[in-house]
């Protein structure tokens, strides 16, 4: 089968595209003679956006000014008032596209192929005054849309499908759960691993936190914990990389900075901003724990990442992290910086016999879970394309 996965992420959105990727990874992986992947993109996409995927076996690539990112508004309205953009259509329909992966644009009701949409999150439900009214607006016509078009619905955890039939009554009993899941990387030595945290200054013993600086990943909170701590007159360090742009909130990261500030805790919250992804892995390995305080998720990407290797893990209380991490997991209330200065206070670090044997055991599990992850999409692909969705 060949199915279109018009490229989604870009600049801001750096999980969207390391899921693709992912996703794509693991199709070609274990299923090369059943899949041939095709990437769609704009013209106006830069090479490197595409650099990663190009790396992977039988992958196919297709720039067209159809999908310019300046042309997703109009494609849009298109397809909502004619049931489909013909110039997407007509593209899909040239290279014989049997399944389009649809997801953050809606190519119409009238499309004429197969069509999967993957609901990434109800973020919007959740947290609305992260959105402005238009954002939130688009988002809820875009998954009406494909709701209405009798899409495939897939969505990454069972938390989501959940939400999905409460907000959508329509789908009940017609959503598809495909959590997602990353293979183990490369085994580091913990010594190579720890000359990569010393090149950042980096102490010994570090919590971890790689989330992009959004405003729902709560940051604020692990500042308040960590003043917490000071107060106390314990010298807790937490490292954080990412992106520092919020599309939604552009002046967070510097209101994060100037309460870093204002707290005196500098040396206690360490930001480094983007750094090279092969060393995310790396600043994982050495570091104590991984944390992600958000308040939302849909499946997250870095819990995965530290699953696949190894890291205990430090986690907000949400439903979906203890879904995805279950009793491996350290929780802590996503609303009170408190519990997270206890459970920092009170963890202790394994040793690095410790760390060596779940490095090990995890590598495993990881590559059970790809080939589960791979599994689980290639069947709602199938269902799909036998036309059994809503």
């Amino acid at each position: 089968m060949r199915i279109a996965f018009p490229l989604i992420g870009g600049g801001d959105w750096t999980g969207g595209r390391n899921y693709l990727l992912n996703l794509i990874r693991a199709l070609v992986t274990y299923y090369p003679d059943e899949v041939t992947p095709v990437l769609f993109c704009g013209e106006d996409v830069a090479s490197s956006e595409t650099e990663s995927f190009l790396q992977l076996p039988g992958i196919e690539l297709v720039r067209s000014d159809a999908l310019d990112r300046k042309r997703r508004l109009r494609s849009l309205l298109l397809s909502l008032a004619f049931g489909a953009d013909h110039q997407v259509k007509s593209l899909f329909d040239e290279k014989d596209i049997d399944v389009v992966f649809e997801t953050a644009q809606f190519f119409g009701s009238r499309l004429g192929i197969p069509a999967i949409a993957w609901l990434p999150d109800f973020q919007h439900r959740h947290l609305p005054w992260l959105f402005s009214p238009f954002a939130k607006l688009k988002r809820e016509l875009g998954f009406r849309a494909q709701i209405k078009a009798g899409r495939t619905v897939m969505l990454s955890s069972l938390d989501a499908c959940g939400d999905c039939e409460r907000f959508y009554p329509v789908t009940k009993g017609c959503t598809h759960a495909v959590s997602f899941a990353v293979p183990s990387p490369r085994v580091t030595r913990m010594e190579a691993a720890r000359e990569i945290a010393d090149s950042y200054g980096l102490p010994r013993e570090f919590f971890y936190l790689p989330n992009q600086f959004w405003v729902h990943k709560n940051h604020l909170l692990v500042a308040e914990a960590l003043s917490i701590l000071k107060r106390q007159g314990r010298n807790i360090v937490v490292v954080a990389s990412g992106n520092t742009r919020d599309p939604r909130n552009p002046q967070h990261y510097e209101r994060l900075c100037e309460l870093i500030r204002t707290h005196g805790i500098e040396e206690q919250f360490r930001m480094l901003g983007m750094i090279p992804y092969e060393h995310l892995g790396d600043l994982m390995r050495a570091s104590v724990a991984l944390i992600n305080p958000s308040l939302f998720e849909g499946w997250s990407t870095t819990v995965e990442e530290a699953r696949s290797q190894g890291v205990p893990l430090i986690l907000s209380d949400l439903s979906v992290h203890h879904e995805q991490a279950g009793e491996n997991a350290i929780y802590f209330s996503r609303k009170s910086a408190d519990s997270l200065a206890d459970v920092l206070a009170g963890f202790s670090p394994l040793s690095d016999e410790e760390r060596d044997f779940l490095v090990k055991k995890s590598a495993e599990e990881a590559v059970f879970r790809v080939k589960s992850f791979a599994k689980s999409f290639l069947d709602t692909v199938r269902l799909c394309s036998r036309g059994q969705s809503l």
